[in-house]
């Protein structure tokens, strides 16, 4: 099974305030052990909304809206996609990255938030989600892992 874990923004991240170095190394602990476990497929912080964008398409009209965006506790800071046997493998995962999460922001005893959500599978889809469909699907995925492989080096 395949999880997504979202890592909510805080007003502190929206700020762009970076993680402590306690922080920082907690977390990339929690995430080399859930890589040398064959957990890890993805993950990365990401920056502020102050660096992004919106975009809207409101009856044909396209539309983009910069950042920042108001609604921190909409926002997300960071995500993790892991592959685990069952959902409380992933819950188990999700507390020791949440508790890894708090120390990043430099208050270990913080609350905190994380989304985790499964990732659809073809059972999901149905009869929708043809053999050709499924194969495209397959060769897609190929593709971007040998993209994100090609850009790491």
């Amino acid at each position: 099974m395949r999880f997504m874990m979202v890592f909510k923004a805080s007003d502190a991240s929206e700020a762009g305030q970076p993680p402590t170095e306690e922080g920082l190394t907690a977390m990339g602990l929690v995430m080399a052990e859930m890589a040398e476990k064959g957990v890890l497929l993805a993950g990365d912080g990401l920056l502020p909304s102050s660096h992004g964008f919106r975009l809207q398409l409101d009856e044909g009209k396209r539309r983009v809206v910069d950042g920042p965006f108001a609604e921190t506790k909409e926002l997300i800071a960071g995500f993790c996609l892991i592959e685990v046997a069952s959902r409380e493998e992933a819950m188990e995962w999700g507390w020791r990255c949440i508790a890894a999460d708090a120390r990043a922001a430099g208050d270990p005893e913080s609350s905190g938030l994380l989304e985790i959500r499964p990732v659809a599978t073809a059972d999901f889809f149905g009869d929708n989600y043809t053999p050709e469909a499924q194969d495209r699907n397959e060769h897609t995925f190929q593709k971007a892992a040998e993209n994100l492989q090609n850009s790491s080096t």
